[in-house]
């Protein structure tokens, strides 16, 4: 059974997994709160996989604060974009995405949590009212949050640059 374990991945430590789900109940909730403090919505389900990569691996360059926010920005215009130009097909919906996915690799953004997105608006159909409240609103909400987070836990984020 172990050699059907990933091998390059670290074994973490057990409160190391806990502090992870913490980080993870803490930013979800208080984003939530602060949703129904406001009257808006600032959650969106691809939220919860960026929380992965913000608590289980902050050391990640795809976790870091340009990544989180700069891909989910990005990714939701062009779901937006690409919703007011083509019919909502199953195809227009992979064209998004794979839009997406060039554009954060090309912006150097990627975060693989952004890459649902565009499936998001195209199943909500929102106004482009979308890309600030949900999406960058609750996105740089949650980078806050993890930064706050990390420095109480004493893990290091976001990386300094080299």
């Amino acid at each position: 059974m172990r050699r059907y374990l990933l091998p390059h991945l670290p074994t973490p430590s057990p409160l190391r997994c806990l502090l992870a789900g913490l980080g993870a109940i803490l930013a979800v909730g208080l984003v939530g709160g602060l949703s129904v403090h406001m009257g808006t919505p600032l959650l969106i389900a691809p939220f919860g996989a960026s929380c992965v990569l913000l608590f289980s691996v902050p050391n990640s360059p795809l976790s870091q604060p340009m990544h989180v926010v700069g891909g989910h920005v990005l990714s939701a215009l062009v779901g937006l974009l690409l919703r007011a130009a083509l019919p909502n097909e199953w195809w227009a919906v992979a064209l998004a995405v794979g839009a997406a996915v060039a554009l954060m690799a090309l912006f150097r953004v990627t975060h693989p949590p952004a890459g649902a997105d565009p499936i998001v608006v195209f199943a909500a159909d929102p106004g482009f009212a979308y890309l600030v409240t949900p999406v960058l609103a609750g996105s740089v909400s949650l980078v806050m949050i993890a930064v706050l987070y990390h420095r109480v836990t004493n893990t290091p984020y976001p990386l300094k640059p080299a």
